[in-house]
């Protein structure tokens, strides 16, 4: 009986460590979510009520349990396993996703938009009835906003320490949101090219400036996470199917960005943030100092890369299948 219940508690670290791999390797692909995935695996809920614990009363509690009385009112054992596996998921991602999107980007975006597009689904199934006119309207709302939101062209950023607080207040959220990743909200605010950048930085050309602009950056991620995840917690026990609705839409608007076949129409310079001539981009895409910023969705006959048909197709529903498998998994 205690070998069994000692195996079960090995068994739930390792999934719990696999379901954060699998948000730490989501975050890493521009718009794709770690919220995501925390739905569809079943976490979404506890991951919400932890970090809401994260309040002045903890301090209380350290007076009072110490130690040990604080490590369980966060639910420590949970977010030590949880962002260990996202940790490795990031790492894996840089090194493997990185090599996929160079080299065979087609048939990485084929399976990524099987994945968001089955999650889509779901969320749709969980909250929308029959004659349910409320949550429909929530979801169609959800699929504009998105959808505009990943049309918009980038504005310029600002080393203004009111704006880097702000952006990363805004981008932290996409963490916990499904449909919408946090790169992407950043390169929106063009503050991809600030933040990015400084962080390296401060590695090889340790500046004090440099360094303050990225403390308020982390000070606005706390501030953004704290405060949107109370958001969400309330939302979610009041409101918990018009929410997923939402969800659900800001999901399937999202498709756009990662539709298989897009030509670039718009790239910058990722040092100085300057536009850069798509055709130099074309001749030399692999140059690290470029970012893409806009693409313009197309079909595989406008397509001026390698179509890769088959192999979109069959990572499209490996994607799509992946997350019944990961429900019946959850469920079981």
């Amino acid at each position: 009986m205690g070998a069994n219940t000692r195996e079960e508690i090995v068994f739930g670290k390792i999934a719990l460590m696999l379901r954060g791999m699998a948000m730490g390797i989501a975050e890493v692909i521009p718009g794709v979510s770690g919220g995501t995935i925390a739905f569809i695996t079943g976490i979404y809920e506890k991951l919400l009520a932890t970090i809401t614990r994260f309040d002045l009363s903890l301090l209380s509690t350290f007076k009072e349990s110490g130690i040990a009385g604080l490590w369980d009112r966060i639910n420590g054992r949970f977010l030590l396993f949880l962002f260990g596996g996202m940790f490795l998921g990031v790492v894996a991602g840089i090194v493997g996703v990185s090599y996929l999107l160079e080299h065979y980007p087609e048939p990485l975006w084929g399976f990524f938009f099987g994945l968001i597009l089955a999650s889509a689904l779901y969320f749709m199934r969980q909250s929308i009835g029959e004659g349910d006119i409320k949550n429909i309207l929530l979801f169609l709302f959800g699929c504009v906003l998105a959808y505009m939101i990943v049309s918009i062209s980038p504005v310029r950023g600002s080393e203004n320490l009111l704006y880097v607080f702000f952006s990363g207040a805004l981008a932290i959220c996409a963490l916990i949101l499904p449909g919408i990743s946090g790169s992407f909200i950043l390169l929106l605010l063009g503050m991809y090219t600030v933040i990015i950048p400084g962080i390296k930085s401060l590695a090889t050309d340790f500046s004090s400036s440099t360094a303050i602009m990225i403390v308020v950056f982390a000070l606005g991620c706390l501030t953004g996470i704290l405060l949107f995840s109370r958001i969400l917690s309330y939302t979610f026990k009041n409101y918990e199917k018009p929410t997923i609705a939402l969800m659900a839409g800001f999901m399937l608007g999202s498709l756009k960005k990662i539709w298989p076949w897009r030509n670039p129409t718009e790239v910058m310079h990722k040092e100085t943030g300057n536009a850069v001539d798509i055709n130099s981009f074309l001749s030399d895409p692999k140059n690290e100092m470029y970012k893409l910023v806009q693409e313009a969705t197309v079909l595989p006959a406008d397509y001026i890369g390698e179509v890769r048909m088959l192999p979109v197709i069959l990572c499209f529903v490996l994607g799509f299948a992946l997350i019944f498998l990961m429900l019946r998994f959850r469920d079981s």
